[in-house]
């Protein structure tokens, strides 16, 4: 799903002379060259005023000029790095380039990377990776030999890591290296931006808006050629399951590279284990042949997850190894450290494969099966952990009730079967050691294994796949808060996410959107926030924003995301695109005045208030919904900056405040909102002589016209109350400037009632 701006039913204009350099192609200021103004010869004068036209007891304020001189704007640049956009008349200035582009969309957003932190971080390669570096760099010049380079290679290899490596190595030290957001529903070169000695990398990953077509790899040779002049550099990273078009290849200024594979997996490890500091772990990681076999063949994502693990298992270690004996019962012995990151490196695949084998109804020493209700203690235990064992007894019938079987009622009668079939069994205390928890003397189960936890849930998961919706169910209902380290949002967001599609998100939401939004909301930020699944949870919510059901969701999510100063430019604005969808989409008021709460909040961060600042004139020049655009000029009436309102004193550049107030005073649905709003900025300047006289002059033109009768006599009911510094009645001085003296006996002021 595209993040391009949501379509108004109006025609889009040109590029605006003030919009903001967040919305500019290139990062370029799109304020410096103002687009000539045309009038309009389409457009029909309005018609004389007749006898049966209602009359408004407001004088119309004076029409602006009709005729203004068409004449060519001029601006000197500079400097000789400009880049122009829309119309240009007269350039004057020594110019090295002059890029004259036509964009309808806006460019692909993208971070930029700290060239010296990441050529810090340890980077791995093997002799496949070798030749294909060496295919890509120049070895005369030490540069890429394309200003385009491709790298098609399994999910998971590492190529991202692979391409942004080739670039920060062989650029020239002070180019910028962008990584970039791909964000659009097909591939197209128009989306790419350019810029002198710049080097991008973007990722096609995504199975449906990321596929690669002859057409766009022969429009890339011709982008290619514009960023050989700029001595810049594009490096893309495909999919293999995309690169499927056999007229899929070289072109010219174009190279394709394939990675087989990733790098040895037991090097990747143990070179990022070094590089934060786990020297001890390294060598005795290396000194366990089990451990080591388990790295073979795995991904350079399981590598990398592969050492956090073995970090877990190691700390873990060093903590039990601390705790005393347990006096309860007969315990197994201690694992040692050698056995314990076995054990996690591999899943527990060989135990879990035990426990979970052939199902028996009754516990048999000889058979290390667990019965179905052991099977639900153990997952209740690996999401819980360390908790009291009345928890987690309840923890572990909730979610074999949630499975299907028949729960253990309380007050059930012996003659039911239900207690004596319980009695006969064997004690809670014996199933919890059988499988692998300990009880203390307070009657708490101590469960302190979150990587064997968490490799647990990976095979339910994996091998259960009926299990994966109650199981989910389960967790919603377990999760004592929507804080994401609970141990059960933790879980949520692992497993749904686990396979990389966005199939048990919408599951999720299904299930959670009605009595846990909160939780929902938690789980998808973790999903947009990850870099595999990011783009496809961002789809998601774009489908949710239309629903009102999820909005409590969707609002609270990109309020989050629009409120965190450290959020990527991309985030926020696909977070500002949601919002906007769910404005206009919304067919509750409820709904509509939760996004309104979220831009009140958001106006007093400037960043965010900025954002808000570019909606409100995508409104006025018809490109975003007018219904987002309101709401937003809204909020902005409620911001202050210095202890006065803001768009009263000093609004910023670009906003039509007068023709604003007017358009929603006119309707309404929102002119109880707006007068509330003016009244507080008018008893905010009443104070003040001169900021009184000021706002009341700049308000009474919005207040005049067609229309305006019933919204301007109930802002004077209003203002009533209020007084200037001479005692002068606010309500009467607007009517004085308002009512034609003439009407007065046929409209008596406010209050008036006689």
């Amino acid at each position: 799903m595209s993040d391009a701006s949501f379509d108004s039913p109006q025609p889009e204009p040109g590029p605006l002379p003030d919009e903001s350099t967040a919305q500019q192609s290139n990062g370029v200021d799109g304020n410096w060259l103002t687009r000539r103004w045309r009038p309009s010869t389409d457009v029909p004068s309005s018609p004389p005023s007749t006898s049966d036209s209602p009359v408004s007891p407001y004088p119309m304020p004076p029409s602006p000029s009709e005729s203004i001189q068409d004449r060519p704007q001029l601006r000197e640049t500079a400097g000789g790095d400009t880049h122009l956009h829309g119309d240009v008349d007269v350039v004057a200035g020594v110019i090295e380039e002059l890029n004259l582009q036509t964009r309808t969309q806006d460019l692909l957003d993208g971070i930029v990377i700290d060239r010296k932190q990441f050529l810090g971080q340890p980077f791995v390669r093997s002799a496949h990776w070798d030749s294909a570096w060496n295919q890509t760099v120049d070895p005369i010049s030490g540069r890429l030999r394309q200003p385009v380079t491709i790298i098609v290679a399994p999910r998971s290899c590492g190529s991202t890591t692979f391409a942004l490596r080739l670039l920060t190595e062989h650029t020239v030290d002070h180019a910028s290296v962008i990584k970039l957001e791909a964000d659009w529903n097909t591939p197209s070169t128009g989306r790419l931006p350019f810029e002198k000695e710049h080097a991008y990398q973007l990722d096609l990953k995504h199975p449906e808006n990321d596929q690669p077509s002859a057409d766009f790899l022969d429009a890339l040779s011709q982008h290619a050629t514009r960023l050989r002049g700029l001595r810049s550099h594009l490096v893309l990273t495909v999919a293999q399951t995309l690169w499927k078009d056999h007229r899929l290849g070289d072109r010219d200024g174009i190279h394709v590279i394939h990675l087989r594979e990733a790098p040895d997996a037991e090097r990747m490890v143990t070179a990022h284990l070094r590089a934060h500091g786990y020297d001890e772990l390294t060598t005795s990681l290396l000194s366990f042949p089990k451990a080591t076999a388990a790295l073979r063949g795995l991904t350079a994502v399981a590598a990398m997850q592969a050492a956090r693990t073995a970090v877990l298992a190691w700390k873990e270690h060093s903590r039990l190894s601390q705790q005393p004996a347990w006096a309860d019962g007969p315990s197994e012995p201690q694992m040692s450290l050698e056995e314990r990151i076995t054990a996690a490196l591999t899943d527990w695949r060989d135990r879990l494969d035990e426990l979970f084998g052939d199902i028996t109804s009754t516990r048999n020493p000889d058979n290390p099966s667990l019965p179905v209700e052991d099977r639900c203690l153990l997952i209740a235990l690996a999401v819980r952990q360390s908790a009291p064992m009345p928890d987690v007894a309840r923890s572990a019938a909730a979610l074999l009730k949630d499975i299907g079987h028949a729960p253990v009622l309380p007050g059930a009668t012996a003659g039911s079967g239900v207690i004596p079939s319980v009695l006969a069994g064997r004690g809670l205390r014996r199933r919890i050691q059988d499988v692998g928890a300990r009880v203390d003397m307070q009657d708490t189960v101590v469960f302190d294994r979150p990587t064997y936890g968490r490799a647990v849930l990976e095979y339910v998961w994996d091998n259960y796949d009926v299990m994966r919706e109650p199981l989910l169910t389960w967790l919603l209902a377990t999760a004592q808060s929507a804080d994401p380290d609970d141990r059960a949002m933790d879980a949520l967001a692992q497993l749904t996410m686990r396979h990389g599609t966005m199939d048990y998100l919408i599951t999720l939401g299904d299930l959670a959107r009605t009595d846990h939004p909160e939780v929902l909301g938690t789980v998808m930020e973790s999903a947009v926030r990850n870099e595999h699944i990011g783009r496809l949870a961002w789809e998601a919510l774009y489908r949710w924003a239309e629903q009102d059901g999820y909005a409590p969701t969707v609002i609270a999510l990109c309020r989050r995301i629009l409120e965190d100063s450290s959020a990527a430019s991309a985030d926020t604005r696909r977070a500002m695109v949601r919002l906007r969808r769910v404005a206009h989409k919304a067919g509750d008021n409820s709904v509509r005045q939760r996004v309104l709460d979220a831009f009140e909040a958001l106006v007093q961060q400037p960043t965010a208030a900025q954002r808000l600042v570019d909606e409100v004139r995508g409104w006025q020049h018809g490109k975003v919904s007018a219904r987002s655009g309101t709401l937003a000029f809204l909020a902005l009436m409620s911001a202050e900056r210095d202890g006065t309102p803001w768009l009263a004193s000093a609004p910023p550049p670009g906003i039509d405040v007068q023709r604003a107030v007017h358009d929603l005073l006119s309707s309404p649905e929102t002119t109880a909102e707006v007068i509330s709003r003016l009244t507080v900025w008018i008893r905010a300047s009443a104070t003040d002589s001169d900021a009184y006289t000021r706002l009341r002059d700049q308000l009474l033109p919005a207040l005049r016209g067609h229309k305006m009768f019933d919204a301007g006599m109930s802002l004077m009911q209003e203002l009533r109350d209020i007084s200037t510094t001479e005692g002068v009645s606010v309500a009467d001085d607007f009517y004085d400037h308002l009512v034609d003296n003439r009407l007065h006996n046929v409209f008596p002021r406010p209050g008036d009632n006689t």
